[in-house]
Formats: structure tokens, C-alpha cells, sequence
């Protein structure tokens, strides 16, 4: 059998693993819960891993992506929302549980790198991937390669909003620690608030809710779209990658795809901007089939496992 790259999407309540073939079919997928102790979870996947290659007869890379990031110069976990993980040693210990090398990633960078490989942003050089859901995430991918860095960090929505309106300044304080965050403004909690008021967490009615004359609803929305073409106006200037391609429980509302694109064109200082925004092509799967694309289409021999 050809050489199989396996993925894995370490969520906050599971973790799933899917197997690719090197054109980008699906071999195998599987789920478990996320038992969010740290030895328990180094072993669920050891198992899953082990389970795998048995079923498949062949051994296979590894790729995972997590919530957070590794330390270039720790090697340690760090940012990640499921704060057991931090601090952690993750991929050290993965690789030597697994018998192999492991290539560990945040998981909006796996989210770009499986859009920019075989998804919507297939055969373009440089893939901007934007995650608009509980929080805001993005990655940048350069011929089908995560751009890594030099901090780990990549982290478009802890910059502040460019061009604030007075109803904007100061802003509010981020999670993080920083003023005026991207992702304060842009996430599905803060679009909800921005209609309901606090104590609202879910934006995904409002798009039916306008449809049908809510004014809150609308205005919201529009709020939103604005805000948006505003912060990927300053990725097209900085980067200007070839597209951008969104994902997250946001991308579904159509209208982001139609208004948002002519607004952040008259922001960029160029007479002719054409960057395309575009929806996901594989939705949920992005996470766990951008971790198995982590390894290029030409494996190296250095994943094989110890005994192989």
C-alpha cells in the first residue's frame, strides 16, 4: 500500500484521527472523547494510532493539531485553551509514545493547510485561513506549507482592529491581555451580544432573523461585515495572499461572501484588487485532514516507526 499520513484533531471533548492516501482519500476516521488528563490523552492516541495501522496493515506519519502551539523555544504547549495542555512537553512525549516523529500544529494552521492543499484554496500559493467561531484563529500557508514563524504565533485575531471608530475606542480587553482584539469583535459571542445584549452566545439565527425584518439582527450583521473587510483589508496590504478562505460556525452566513469582499477592496491601496474570500471546501474536516497534511505529498522515511 502506498504511503498513508494520518491525522489528528485534539478538540477540547475529543479526538478524532483520519487516515489520507497520498491523493487525499479518506481511509479511515475514528473519534473518541477527550479524557483531558494528560497521560490518558497520550494514550488514547498511542491506541488510536496503533488501532489504525493494524486495520490498515501499514505504518503511517502522524500529524496533530491542537489548540494552542509548541514554544520554538521551549518545545513546551503554550496558549491552549484546554490549560492542562500547557506547559507540556506534547510533542517530545507524543513522538516517543508513538515511536517516531510526530508533527504537532495549532489548529487553525491545520485548518489553512488542508484548504490550501486540496480544499478551496487548492493551487494557489498563498492560502490566508480565517476560523470565525467561539474565538477567532487564522493561518498562513505558503505552497502548501504552514509559514511557522519565529514566535509560534500567527495570531491575526489578537491584533486590535484597524481604523476604530469612535465607537470603538477604547475597546475592550481581551482574554489574552490586549486592547481592542480582532477577535473580540468578530467571534460568534461578541455578534450575538452585539444583537441580544450580554449573556447572549449564539449568533447563528440572526442572518433569518434580518431576513425577516429584525433591525437588531440587520444592524448587527452589518456591523460585523464592516468590521471584517476591515481587519482582512490589513492581511490583503500586509501578506496579499492569493486568497482567503473562512471557516468556523461563521463561514456558513452566505452574506460574507458576497458583501464583504467589495468593502475590504476599497481599503486596499491597489486600483485592482481581486482577492477572492472564499467558504471551506471540507468544513469540520479540515482540522484532522490539515494534520495529516503536515507531512508533504513526499513522505520522508524518518516517520516510520522504530520496528518498521
Amino acid at each position: 500500500m502506498a504511503d498513508i499520513r494520518v491525522g489528528i484533531d485534539f478538540g477540547g471533548t475529543k479526538i478524532e484521527i483520519a487516515a489520507l492516501a497520498n491523493d487525499g482519500r479518506e481511509l479511515l476516521r475514528r473519534r473518541v472523547p477527550n479524557p483531558s488528563d494528560y497521560a490518558a490523552a497520550i494514550e488514547a492516541i498511542r491506541e488510536m494510532v496503533g488501532g489504525a495501522e493494524s486495520e490498515l496493515k501499514a505504518a503511517v506519519s502522524v500529524g496533530v493539531g491542537i489548540p494552542g502551539a509548541i514554544s520554538p523555544d521551549t518545545g513546551l504547549v503554550k496558549n491552549a485553551n484546554s490549560v492542562w495542555l500547557n506547559g507540556k512537553p506534547f510533542a517530545k512525549d507524543l513522538s516517543e509514545a508513538l515511536g517516531r516523529e510526530v508533527r504537532v500544529e495549532n489548529d487553525a494552521n491545520c485548518f489553512a493547510l488542508s484548504e490550501a492543499v486540496d480544499g478551496a484554496g487548492a493551487g494557489q500559493p498563498v492560502v490566508f485561513g480565517v476560523i470565525l467561531g467561539t474565538g477567532v484563529g487564522s493561518g498562513i500557508v505558503v505552497n502548501e506549507q504552514v509559514l511557522p514563524g519565529r514566535h509560534a504565533l500567527g495570531e491575526w485575531g489578537h491584533t486590535p482592529l484597524p481604523s476604530p471608530h469612535p465607537d470603538e475606542t477604547p475597546g475592550p480587553k481581551c482574554f489574552c491581555g490586549l486592547q481592542n482584539c480582532i477577535e473580540r469583535y468578530l467571534c460568534d459571542p461578541e455578534l450575538a451580544k452585539s444583537a441580544d445584549g450580554p449573556g447572549a452566545q449564539d449568533a447563528s439565527g440572526l442572518v433569518a432573523r434580518a431576513a425577516g425584518g429584525d433591525e437588531k439582527a440587520a444592524v448587527a450583521l452589518q456591523r460585523h461585515t464592516e468590521r471584517l473587510a476591515r481587519a482582512l483589508a490589513q492581511i490583503v496590504t500586509l501578506i496579499d495572499p492569493h486568497v482567503i478562505v473562512l471557516g468556523g460556525g461563521l463561514s456558513n452566513m452566505k452574506h460574507l461572501y458576497t458583501d464583504v469582499a467589495p468593502l475590504m477592496y476599497k481599503l486596499v491601496p491597489t486600483p485592482n484588487c481581486t482577492t477572492p474570500i472564499l467558504p471551506n471546501k471540507h468544513g469540520d474536516s479540515s482540522g484532522v485532514r490539515g494534520a495529516a497534511w503536515l507531512w508533504p505529498r513526499d513522505l520522508p522515511r524518518t516517520y516510520r516507526t522504530s520496528g518498521s
